[in-house]
């Protein structure tokens, strides 16, 4: 088995944790912590756990939620800035809060709403809300998406951070067998300078990334 960084594809990789489930190995370049390839789950099995999902518009709570990214990045967008919600579940909600506050959006799930040509499009901002944890290739996916941010757009991501080592085996979050990476506060200041962007932490669990604008 490869054990290439899915992020950085850095070889220099360390053994990070395991259990009677899967194995987590630290990239020593960007920091990523992931599940190897070969422990991940089918697509039909990974699809039957997002099936269970319940999220819905109308839920106050599930709003409540999400505007811990809504809302710095709502105040940091110029009026009908358009934007992608990447990942947006079978229950799409935080397009809807940013249509509501008049910015148009677009929909792509690989399950949900896999129309790719939406991914061909330039967008002033997107979206990762409770995404990025299920990537088997963030590298390409998040170069992907910032490929597709107009200059001075913003790529909005949120997702729970690995602090210390020590409470990594008694994470909740590594319990979902459908997460597979695992960022931290470091992993993100390494995309940020691979990618050319800024990054701001505003709130828990967010990252806000910025791609400056073109040179005159």
């Amino acid at each position: 088995m490869s054990l290439s960084c899915p992020l950085c594809s850095n070889t220099y990789i360390c053994h990070y944790h395991g259990d009677s489930r899967r194995d987590y190995w630290q990239c020593q370049t960007c920091q990523l912590v992931y599940v190897e390839r070969s422990q991940h789950l089918a697509p039909a099995e990974e699809k039957a756990v997002y099936d269970r999902h319940e999220n819905s518009p109308e839920d106050v709570r599930y709003r409540r939620f999400l505007s811990r990214l809504f809302t710095p990045l709502n105040e940091r967008l110029v009026p009908g800035a358009q934007g992608l919600d990447f990942g947006c579940g079978p229950g799409p909600t935080l397009s809807v809060m940013f249509e509501e506050a008049g910015h148009p959006m677009a929909l792509y799930d690989v399950y949900y709403a896999p129309d790719r040509q939406v991914l061909e499009g330039s967008y002033d901002f997107i979206t990762a809300s409770e995404v990025i944890e299920h990537l088997a290739e963030p590298g390409l996916v998040l170069t992907q998406l910032a490929d597709r941010l107009a200059p001075g757009g913003w790529l909005g991501l949120m997702t729970k951070r690995v602090q210390v080592r020590e409470d990594f085996a008694r994470w909740h979050y590594i319990l979902d067998p459908t997460h597979i990476s695992f960022f931290s506060e470091a992993t993100f200041e390494w995309l940020a300078a691979h990618l050319g962007m800024q990054v701001e932490f505003p709130d828990t669990d967010v990252a806000l990334l910025y791609k400056p604008l073109l040179a005159p």
